[in-house]
């Protein structure tokens, strides 16, 4: 299997460093190939070839079996005014690599729940999954500028969608429920936008192929409450671009730490897109303290998805688990005042310790 690894910014470069590790003792443990090949993306190429996503990048990723990503982005290049950014890497990937569906699992992990920002009484049992629709919506409208009209500056974004793209996404979130625990919920802004009006009337077209998979829909301002509230209730979550963005953000809350969480983009058998979901951490990089649980998960999610290797996704896994269960801890899940957490490296031997002895 062909594995293209983009370390990207800030503390990217340290948490994929220990994933493509993790990955190296798994192939050797379950006796399978991996050949890795590496390329710049995000600000790192910005300096280097004047563009986020290089060409010779992308050829790269759509050649390859799955793609293993870092983070990008940093206050280097932070200027939404400039005409190139980091983030058009990311968005130049999906649309590249057609992948239309971003898998955010989150899970809880027992022994953090009294470190978590909620009631541990909320969280206990929580294992829920986001299937985000990802190349289309708001960052890909047709019409997206700042002008002056006659009141002063204004500024417009378009939010469109057709039905075959929501189709698909939708059809993803039933599949995977299907393999979870039968229950989908969509999430949409039905009362206001005609984009979920649309959403709506597809998801419930697409939901008559799946009659054994429990559905509903949910305003996005109330499942903003409710993945507060009652978060337990849920497993998949199926959502537009914009939507999807904003409340798995608030979900990796759920976890403790977005340093914990890893995701998948996928599209029709082409290559995956795998990432953590937290972004470059510029104010951390470069002192080995970055959580690589988020990297090493998603690592596991590629073996699954793009490998067909269930087996080691599952003992990668495991391997987590069983070092924060022993009591291993990065600073960002060590809870106030702890001073006997461990570094990015100290951390993943654990791990890989874990998964030699499995």
């Amino acid at each position: 299997m062909k594995i293209l690894v983009l370390p990207g910014d800030g503390i990217g470069p340290e948490v994929v460093a220990q994933a493509r590790h993790v990955l190296e003792v798994c192939a050797q443990r379950f006796r399978f190939q991996l050949a890795f090949t590496e390329a710049i993306v995000g600000g790192a190429a910005i300096d280097a070839f004047h563009t986020a996503l290089p060409d010779g990048a992308l050829h790269l990723a759509q050649s390859s079996d799955a793609v293993l990503l870092g983070a990008v982005g940093g206050p280097k290049w932070d200027n939404p005014r400039a005409s190139v950014r980091p983030e058009q890497a990311l968005l130049g990937l999906r649309k590249g690599l057609d992948l239309f569906a971003n898998l955010r699992p989150v899970r809880v992990v027992p022994e953090l729940l009294d470190t978590a920002p909620l009631k541990p009484e909320v969280l206990r049992g929580v294992d829920l999954v986001f299937v985000r629709e990802l190349t289309s919506g708001i960052y890909f409208g047709g019409s997206s500028e700042q002008r002056v009209g006659p009141s002063g500056r204004e500024a417009v974004d378009t939010l469109t969608y057709n039905e075959t793209e929501i189709a698909r996404l939708m059809r993803s979130a039933f599949e995977l429920a299907r393999q979870r625990r039968k229950k989908l919920t969509s999430v949409d802004k039905a009362n206001v936008l005609s984009s979920s009006r649309l959403w709506r009337e597809v998801a419930h077209e697409v939901r008559r192929e799946f009659p054994d998979v429990e559905y509903q829909d949910v305003l996005v301002d109330a499942m903003a409450m409710h993945l507060i509230r009652r978060p337990k209730d849920f497993d998949v979550i199926a959502t537009e671009n914009l939507f999807g963005d904003i409340l798995t953000d608030e979900a990796s809350m759920l976890a403790g730490s977005m340093g914990l969480l890893p995701s998948a983009s996928l599209g029709d058998g082409g290559p995956g897109l795998y990432e953590p979901i937290h972004g470059s951490a510029p104010d951390i990089a470069g002192q080995g303290i970055s959580n690589p649980c988020g990297t090493i998960l998603s690592a596991a999610m590629l073996l699954r998805h793009s490998c067909g290797a269930p087996g080691a996704a599952n003992a990668i896994e495991k391997a987590v688990a069983a070092a924060i269960g022993s009591g291993a801890r990065t600073r960002d899940i060590a809870g106030p005042g702890a001073r006997d957490w461990l570094g990015t490296t100290a951390f993943t031997d654990i791990v890989l310790k874990n998964l030699r002895a499995a």
